[in-house]
């Protein structure tokens, strides 16, 4: 038999391996894959939260095929990701994530390192297999996976949005009402995401310690730089981390947060808290919830649905193209990792191409008219 190193992150437990009697070894197998996969990706620096989606997907497409990983097929991939798109209703970028996280999970178990594959011949005279192929599943078929209706707002879109977060402040405040202290912090979050480019799940993670000053920008005070220490990782690695400093179109932003950390924070923080946006039970707020206090922003204000939150970073980008940033610039601001992703977030508005064709004309024109005058 194969020797199997304990130490092997993910490798058959001991237990197993010993052939020791279990209770419903079916069951006992299953488990011990979810665990081992757990481990094995652990091991390599990922998230607890991708682990743990991706081990989600793992169990609801067990249940639906009604049998285990040794048993899976590819008739049954296709049955399952039919029922997926047809009557659920997924998007493609769903079925892509799916098909994704099964087709490690199955990389995983039939990888000989980890031993998943012997056990389950010697137990059930069967072993899994890979299902997933290039012929049975989804591909990336554009650069960006959104929906064509996602864009960047306007500035007047921007304006009329946190015009009526604003709004909401103050109606619920003189209304004697509790919920102004969430207004203001989702009417803050929001302005903070816009004026920075971050994404939602950047901004909610920031602490107190990852605002500083800029010794070249002094009248930005403490919120001259900021420090991203979440930023969307790339496949099998930790969250990249990025410095974004505050721009003087932004400078705004400044008096916001002063209002924010000085006069409103502290009225929701617990002691000892270092959370820029602690949440009413004293933790760091959760990403649906900010979502959910955008949407209700949103629609107050009468914008369109594909407007969402990310669609500020959008924005962030395609202003920043307009008002005349060096591309390269924007791109690490913004965290990518290549220009091109940068380009498709960017979505210039008619009045910045038609000044475009103007200043183009113009220069011409002048061009023309100096070869005349020769």
């Amino acid at each position: 038999m194969r020797t199997i190193s304990d130490s092997t992150a993910g490798a058959v437990p001991t237990h197993l391996r010993a052939r020791v009697a279990v209770l419903n070894v079916e069951e006992s197998m299953w488990v011990g894959m979810l665990d081992g996969w757990a481990a094995q990706q652990l091991s390599r620096n990922l998230s607890a939260s991708t682990v743990e989606k991706r081990r989600s997907v793992a169990i609801r497409f067990r249940y639906f095929a009604e049998c285990y990983p040794w048993s899976w097929s590819a008739k049954i991939v296709d049955e399952f990701f039919l029922e997926l798109r047809a009557l659920k209703g997924a998007s493609h970028s769903t079925v892509l994530g799916y098909q994704n996280a099964l087709r490690l999970f199955l990389e995983y178990l039939t990888d000989p390192a980890y031993g998943w594959a012997e056990q389950c011949w010697e137990r059930f005279g069967d072993h899994p297999a890979q299902v997933f192929h290039e012929w049975n599943t989804a591909r990336h078929s554009q650069d960006a996976m959104a929906s064509p209706g996602k864009r960047p707002y306007t500035r007047d879109e921007i304006q009329d949005l946190f015009d009526c977060a604003d709004d909401r402040v103050l109606r619920i405040r003189r209304a004697g009402a509790k919920g102004w202290i969430p207004a203001f912090r989702i009417a803050t979050i929001m302005k903070a995401a816009y004026a920075w480019g971050l994404r939602r799940n950047e901004v909610r993670q920031l602490d107190l310690v990852d605002l500083a000053s800029n010794p070249k920008a002094r009248q930005f005070g403490d919120v001259g730089i900021i420090y991203v220490r979440f930023g969307k990782a790339m496949k099998g690695a930790p969250p990249k981390r990025r410095t974004v400093l505050t721009l003087p179109e932004f400078d705004w932003i400044v008096e916001c947060m002063r209002e924010w950390k000085e006069e409103v924070r502290p009225l929701l923080a617990p002691p000892g808290s270092t959370s820029l946006w602690p949440s009413e039970r004293s933790g760091m707020l959760a990403a649906d919830s900010v979502s959910r206090a955008f949407n209700e922003v949103k629609r107050e204000a009468g914008l369109d649905d594909d407007l969402d939150f990310h669609s500020l970073r959008r924005s962030y980008v395609t202003h920043l193209v307009e008002d005349g940033y060096d591309a390269f610039f924007i791109q690490q601001q913004v965290g990518h990792e290549h220009a091109s992703t940068t380009s498709i977030y960017t979505g210039l508005s008619p009045d910045y191409r038609a000044r475009v064709v103007d200043d183009a004309i113009a220069r011409m024109a002048a061009q023309l008219a100096t070869k005349e005058n020769k």
